[in-house]
């Protein structure tokens, strides 16, 4: 089954906890605090996967949850890291926050991109012994893994891709210049899912070619089948306009190519621009007339027009040929730019309360929004650092400290970040 689309929720796992722990040992006198830190929960990784064109498996699973990280032990036994739960996509998968609508990764290369990471294990109490605090009684707990909603789109990869009106004939063109064996039937949207089809030229040379099903007019408001896979065409670098020149189901083949031109354009107005190469299909079909008519349109248009009968294979070399040659001009299959955290939505986690416990002069600050801040700051960045002080002043944190007993030189600890409080 073709899936193409999928929203599925994503926990990575939570830290493990510190262990209060004192070293006891005959023999050994005042042997200290040995509490170990918990260990790191695992990672959500996303990793492309080639000879899938579907989302098909997770039509029925939707929640993904990594292994949380075990608890801190005696005798400075740090806890197991929990494993990185790996979920492979077909190549060409869109990752999507759905929540806020940003796209995350595109899942075009090699790279494995980690979508939820894990919570950092927790400090054990040997960390906050000191000459004044030798007998810490209290530990870190591990912080909380990031948990979101994710939306998967796929857009296939292809070279080139074949649009047009149903039953024009471009499945059989597909099936003759390639392997791919699509169904081929007299009767509209035969096609009901994209086919690719490995196109091969030379030794060594090839394309990919995908037949998308057929756009009528409206596809680009939800009419028909081709709103549902127009998304595919997006990626290509290259388009294959399959026209039926005979107008053998009573439509004007002029009028057909400004149809679905209209419709690509309402779709993505970049898919206006992409190259497009015309395949006048069903010449045996058509009267001299009709095919002069319609030759001299394409070239008055500007468009190179190839006539062909794909079911005999008749034309479909020079195409081909045409096609790969163009191909070597055009830059690489699109990819799309993951984007930043908008900042409204940082913005927005302000109004929220904060949990301040004081443990032996530690000022422990939690808050959901706080971490959730925290994972969109890059603290080695002074205008990102400069960004983040200015929300503890803002927000009220900083007066918060001050109300719990906070002095200059005392530590706060903020989930994964502690520093030294200066007035």
């Amino acid at each position: 089954m073709f899936i193409d689309k999928a929203v599925i929720r994503i926990k990575a796992g939570n830290g493990g906890n510190g262990a209060v722990s004192f070293h006891r040992e005959k023999y050994v006198a005042a042997g200290g605090p040995d509490g170990g830190d918990g260990g790191r929960g695992g990672n959500i990784v996303f990793v492309p996967q080639d000879g899938s064109n579907t989302l098909s498996d997770f039509r029925y699973k939707r929640k993904f949850s990594a292994p949380a990280g075990e608890n801190g032990g005696a005798k400075r036994c740090f806890g197991k890291t929990g494993e990185d739960l790996i979920i492979p996509v077909p190549r060409g998968t869109l990752i999507y926050d759905n929540e806020s609508g940003r796209l995350m990764a595109d899942m075009s290369g090699d790279q494995p991109f980690i979508a939820a990471k894990g919570g950092r294990g927790g400090w054990g109490n040997s960390h906050f012994a000191t000459a004044t605090r030798q007998v810490p009684r209290f530990a870190k707990p591990g912080v909380p893994g990031e948990e979101l909603e994710v939306r998967l789109e796929l857009k296939l990869l292809a070279d080139v891709g074949l649009v047009g009106f149903p039953n024009v004939g471009k499945s059989t063109l597909i099936s003759v210049v390639s392997e791919a064996k699509p169904e081929i039937a007299n009767y509209h949207f035969t096609t009901i899912t994209p086919v690719l089809g490995v196109v091969r030229v030379a030794e060594g040379a090839s394309f990919v070619m995908a037949d998308i099903p057929g756009v009528i007019e409206g596809a680009s408001e939800g009419v028909g089948l081709g709103h549902e896979f127009l998304r595919h065409v997006e990626r290509c670098r290259l388009l294959i306009h399959v026209v039926d020149v005979a107008g053998s189901e009573g439509r004007d083949p002029l009028s057909d190519f400004d149809t679905i031109n209209r419709e690509l354009e309402q779709f993505n107005p970049e898919l206006a621009k992409c190259p497009m190469l015309v395949a006048g299909n069903k010449c045996d079909l058509a009267t001299d007339e009709q095919l002069q008519v319609f030759e001299d349109a394409m070239h008055e248009r500007g468009f190179e027009y190839f006539p062909m009968m794909a079911a005999i294979a008749h034309g479909t070399d020079e195409l081909v040929n045409r096609c790969a040659a163009k191909l070597a001009e055009l830059p690489p299959i699109r990819t799309f730019e993951a984007e930043p955290v908008p900042l409204q939505d940082i913005e927005a986690l302000r109004d929220r309360s904060v949990k301040i416990e004081n443990h032996g002069g530690v000022f422990f600050v939690e808050a959901e929004w706080l971490l959730k801040l925290l994972q969109t700051i890059d603290l080695q960045e002074p205008d990102s650092l400069q960004y983040f002080e200015r929300v503890l002043q803002s927000s009220g944190v900083i007066k918060q400290l001050e109300e719990a007993g906070v002095e200059e030189g005392d530590t706060v600890s903020i989930y994964d970040l502690e520093f030294d409080f200066v007035v």
